[in-house]
């Protein structure tokens, strides 16, 4: 089983990873870490903050030599930006918001949309910044790092994934448009958008600019999709074992995803049967999946039946919500003083969405690397890869008997 645990503030010295079950025999080093972590801050609509830190993880346990060695992998992220907050992060260390020091950092106005007052509540924080500084996406920069483990195992076994952004505030891509895996792959890995339709990209720096201006955030939507996902993964006879809902709550975790979906996602709720389900055809060996000797003309599922692997992409869509920092803040309460009193503000981002696309593919590849183990799982990569092999082997048999059709 594959594991992996955050720890670290947004403002704190360092974020740090523990990722655990990763067999050993994996090759892995920094041209694995560092791209993942280098394309999760960029974007357009991104804030002051990712112009200070350089995003690197540093291995401080699980590998050696360049090859995971059975033991937990333990990675650092350290952030720049704590020489800014030292100040703010240690006065705070005196509960006595009555103290001077101690005022001037606390934070007791939450911000709507944020965890400052739900979270605050049940910790029974009176400074919320011991809630915002852990709620904040700069989390996301350890899943990142932890996904990219994950993405060098599923490499190593022929699974590859990737993402698109399918939307920003009101510009979005066709609802009849589907992007193929080659499409998004053929992404830069510097583009500020991550949209494969070029036609659209000033309309979505529009719509970013025209929130940046009037001090507002705006939202959007993204895909991430796996090639070379085997049939078989996740199971059907529980309701916690189904792939594709372990794989939502995955997605939904990530900071502002408010929806999630497979495949078509909501558009199935509005479509007949005949223009859902994907048909199953015989065809050559390669299939169009990964299941040999099987072809589906459409992949509208996303890649699962009954919360299993089906063999075709798995596709997976996500909402995200504006950012919940405005620069123009929204009403709120003082919690000190229990009056009206705008909400605090804290610096932003006017729009993460191709950000988040990112993160999205780390929580893609956390999901199905732990499903591969979980199905393959053995000590090391020499030893699932041969169990990968064999399996592919008994499907080829089962579906393509002697005298295969052409």
């Amino acid at each position: 089983m594959l594991r992996f645990l955050t720890a670290g503030e947004s403002h704190g010295p360092a974020l740090v990873v523990i990722v655990d079950g990763v067999p050993a025999g994996l090759y892995l080093g920094p041209a694995d870490l560092t791209p993942d972590l280098a394309r999760r801050q960029l974007g357009y609509g991104r804030g002051r903050r990712m112009a200070i830190e350089t995003d690197r993880a540093e291995v401080l346990s699980g590998v050696r030599h360049g090859q995971t060695i059975g033991s937990p992998i333990a990675l650092q992220i350290k952030n720049k930006d704590w020489t800014n907050w030292q100040h703010t992060m240690s006065v705070d260390a005196n509960p006595d918001a009555s103290l001077p020091g101690a005022r001037r950092a606390a934070v007791t106005r939450p911000r709507p949309g944020h965890a400052d007052l739900s979270a605050g509540l049940k910790y029974e924080r009176t400074d919320l910044r011991d809630i915002l500084e852990r709620a904040s996406a700069r989390e996301t920069a350890a899943r990142v790092a932890a996904g990219a483990v994950a993405r060098a195992l599923l490499r190593q076994l022929g699974i590859e994934v990737t993402s698109h952004v399918t939307g920003i505030g009101p510009v979005l891509l066709a609802p009849d448009r589907t992007v193929t895996f080659d499409e998004a792959a053929a992404l830069a890995a510097d583009d500020d958008l991550r949209c494969v339709d070029g036609s659209l990209a000033a309309g979505m720096r529009a719509a970013i600019d025209d929130a940046k201006a009037k001090g507002d955030t705006v939202g959007g939507s993204f895909e991430v999709i796996a090639r070379g996902v085997p049939p078989g993964l996740g199971s059907h006879t529980q309701w916690d074992r189904k792939l594709d809902g372990r794989l939502a709550q995955a997605l939904m975790s990530i900071q502002a995803i408010k929806a999630v979906g497979v495949g078509l996602g909501p558009a199935v709720g509005h479509l007949p049967g005949s223009a859902v389900h994907d048909e199953i055809l015989p065809g050559p060996a390669g299939g169009s999946g990964t299941t040999p000797g099987i072809i589906r003309p459409t992949n509208h599922a996303g890649g699962f039946e009954g919360g299993v692997t089906n063999g075709e992409d798995v596709r997976v869509s996500a909402w995200m919500k504006p950012i919940s920092t405005l620069m123009k803040p929204l009403r709120s309460v003082d919690l000190v003083t229990l009056d009206d009193s705008p909400a605090a503000i804290e610096r932003s981002d006017t729009c993460a969405v191709p950000a988040a696309s990112v993160v999205g593919e780390a929580m893609l590849c956390l999901v199905l690397a732990d499903a591969m183990l979980e199905k393959f799982g053995a000590d090391t990569m020499t030893a699932i890869d041969a169990a990968c092999r064999q399996y592919a082997a008994t499907l080829r048999q089962r579906l393509m008997p002697p005298g295969p059709r052409a």
